[in-house]
């Protein structure tokens, strides 16, 4: 008989000249980044939002939801979407990135989910702040991490298990996290977490828990299978690598003039041409964006729209940029107020997580 272990479909590189497998084939048909012209919007409209779903869509109803909080609190407390709402509406605009953006560009290619660069969106999610339910409910002196349980369930590399992220009480309540049950005004839809989900600006999507159905705070340091196998930065398989956290700085350009069907290359007359992108980081503001028109050789500063209410939204740029005849690389970079900054390339890691290589877009001037 097969065991789940050896069912299941292990994490793995790909061979040297591999193409894209039948498994992640079917990964890419589920999930789906943002076309990049779609950054032209401040707020991503919900069917444009990156999406990804590490299970099902678990069959869900607003009507008899309950959203449970125990553990080492002073009171356990359960929750249904009518008291949430009692507590009052908070509403915050905040980008929210996959992990694992840009892992399809890697060599050798972790086999996964195939992203590019799109697996971005911005949106306004509406709901209660994370830390008012903790200090309702009393968090104990022995509390050490929150973990969030969502309603979908699924093997990963033989561990059967539902979704669940971790983090300390001290992120979790600094974050600025909020509950939500709304996106852009809206009821959540089924694929972005109906009827409720953690939202958790600054950090990549993996800690944005869906169909949270349940928050337990422990006394030690989570370690479940998201936190300590799946979402870390690793250069080999026996490497216990670093823990995937907060979202490292990019710069995307909307692609200009029009695109060849299966390249994607694009086409512009000569002549002035805006360049029009968004940036964003986890870390901090974005401070600067610089541009390239000749893959990266010179290098031009971009001018910055004015920081919005949210910090860590993604904040728009533009260059104008006077296109010659010719063959051309486009290629932005995005640094931050911390101190960071978006590599041309970005060093390599066994799950292709938090890749934030430069984008270079190629443009024939006509």
């Amino acid at each position: 008989m097969v065991s789940i272990e050896e069912f299941s479909v292990r994490g793995r590189l790909a061979d040297t000249g591999e193409g894209i497998t039948a498994d992640e084939l079917q990964l890419a048909a589920r999930n789906h980044g943002l076309p990049l012209e779609s950054l032209r919007y401040d707020v991503t409209p919900p069917g444009l939002h990156y999406v990804l779903v590490h299970y099902d869509i678990p069959a869900t109803n607003a009507g008899d939801w309950r959203l449970e909080l125990g553990g080492c609190v002073e009171e356990p407390v359960s929750f249904g979407l009518t008291g949430l709402r009692a507590m009052g509406r908070r509403t915050i605009r905040v980008t929210l990135e996959c992990a694992g953006n840009g892992r399809a560009a890697l060599q050798p290619r972790p086999i996964s989910q195939p992203w590019l660069s799109e697996a971005v969106g911005t949106a306004e999610w509406t709901g209660v702040l994370l830390s008012d339910l903790l200090r309702q409910a009393g968090i104990r002196e022995d509390a050490v991490d929150v973990v969030f349980t969502g309603a979908d369930r699924g093997v990963e590399r033989g561990v059967v298990q539902d979704y669940q992220r971790g983090m300390s009480i001290t992120e979790a309540i600094d974050s600025g996290a909020i509950v939500a049950w709304e996106m852009n005004g809206g009821p959540l839809p089924p694929q972005h977490g109906y009827p409720l989900r953690l939202v958790v600006p600054g950090w990549y999507g993996m800690a944005s828990v869906k169909w949270l159905r349940s928050i337990e705070l422990i006394d030690h340091e989570f370690d479940g299978f998201q936190n300590a196998v799946a979402y870390r930065i690793r250069k080999d398989a026996d490497d216990p690598g670093t823990a995937v956290t907060r979202i490292e700085p990019r710069a995307l350009l909307v692609p200009p003039g029009f695109p060849d069907f299966m390249s994607r290359h694009r086409f512009v007359a000569a002549g002035p041409v805006p360049l029009f992108g968004r940036a964003w980081s986890g870390w901090a503001p974005i401070e600067r964006v610089e541009v390239s028109t000749d893959a990266g050789v010179n290098w031009h500063e971009a001018t910055l729209d004015a920081v919005g209410n949210d910090e860590l939204a993604w904040r728009a740029f533009a260059y104008d940029w006077e296109a010659t005849p010719g063959e051309h690389v486009l290629t932005v970079r995005a640094y931050d107020a911390s101190g960071r900054e978006q590599p041309i390339e970005a060093d390599w890691n066994r799950g292709g997580f938090a890749n934030n290589t430069a984008q270079r877009i190629t443009v024939l001037v006509t």
